[in-house]
């Protein structure tokens, strides 16, 4: 019986140390099972981490791509109306003379000649301002004279040319801040004529040390320029970055290059504000003034004032 006891205490003992055991490990277990805040906390975890490697990639690809570029504008083509290979004259066209103008042509008598000549005299004074022409001035015919202005070749369209109509103005505190200004737009400072050879010589990188170029075939110029209409402060800017240049301004035409892009751009402005007048582009244009100022990151040309034809 005492045998029995004991392995009945033995076996005992055994359950409860497996029951203890059981509740060790329950216990483990329930240490080890995920909360809902774990669950709460390891989801806002995978969040900031999916959205810092977006931005990281983001990042990289605005580094790699450089800085944003504006979208491309439409250029615009403009053909001003010009003389082309037509002979100046009072005349556009030639036409035959009629009865009432035959009596000019038949050879005069001798006191006629004399006293032709007498008038001729007395008059040429007032003659000569009347007429802006290399052709022989004459009050006679009935002639409107030619209305083309100078310009390209064939009829082209009835408007001003850019050249004619555009006027840029700057605001400079000084040398470098024009020169800034220049380089800023791609501008080019350049001198040609003056007696000397038949070439273009041309300054940029004006606000560091600026470079000369030339240009030994000024046919091929096609960019569009303009110079100072009077003298100013700004006129002597533009001689002195020549002269850094290794430029002789002196006895010399100075103009200013404007690149291709700068145009177009200029031309779209132009072409959106007169439209917000109720304008036709760029029939109704007799004067647009641009003027350059800061914008805090570089400069920009804006709008200052325009000037519609008469009657338009």
């Amino acid at each position: 019986m005492a045998t029995v006891s004991e392995q009945e205490k033995g076996s005992s003992s055994k359950a409860a140390a497996d029951d203890d055991r059981m509740d060790e490990r329950g216990a483990e277990r329930a240490k080890l099972r995920i909360s809902r805040f774990d669950s709460l906390t390891s989801l806002f975890l995978a969040l900031i981490l999916f959205l810092g490697a977006f931005v990281f990639m983001m990042f990289v690809v605005w580094l790699l791509s450089g800085e944003p570029k504006p979208l491309a504008l439409a250029p615009i083509i403009e053909n001003p109306a010009g003389r082309g290979e037509n002979p100046e004259g009072f005349e556009r066209d030639f036409e035959p003379p009629g009865a009432e103008e035959v009596e000019d042509l038949m050879e005069p008598t001798l006191a006629d000649t004399i006293e032709a000549v007498t008038d001729a005299v007395s008059s040429v004074a007032a003659s000569l301002t009347t007429s802006d022409t290399n052709a022989a001035a004459s009050t006679a015919g009935t002639g409107a004279g030619d209305s083309r202005p100078p310009g390209p070749k064939g009829e082209g369209d009835d408007i001003i040319g850019r050249w004619e109509r555009w006027e840029l103005t700057f605001n400079a505190k000084g040398k470098k801040d024009y020169a800034q200004q220049l380089d800023f737009y791609k501008i080019e400072l350049a001198a040609f004529g003056g007696g000397g050879a038949n070439v273009i010589e041309m300054a940029s990188n004006l606000a560091g040390s600026p470079k000369k170029t030339v240009n030994t075939d000024p046919p091929t110029e096609k960019r569009l320029y303009f110079s100072w209409k009077l003298s100013n402060p700004l006129l002597q800017f533009d001689r002195q970055l020549l002269a850094a240049a290794g430029i002789q301004y002196a006895g010399r035409n100075v103009i200013r290059f404007i690149p291709a892009e700068l145009e177009n751009l200029l031309a779209n402005m132009e072409k959106e504000y007169a439209e917000s007048k109720g304008k036709k582009f760029p029939h109704d244009i007799a004067k647009t003034v641009f003027e350059s100022t800061s914008n805090g990151s570089g400069f920009e040309f804006k709008i200052v004032s325009q000037r519609y034809r008469k009657g338009r």
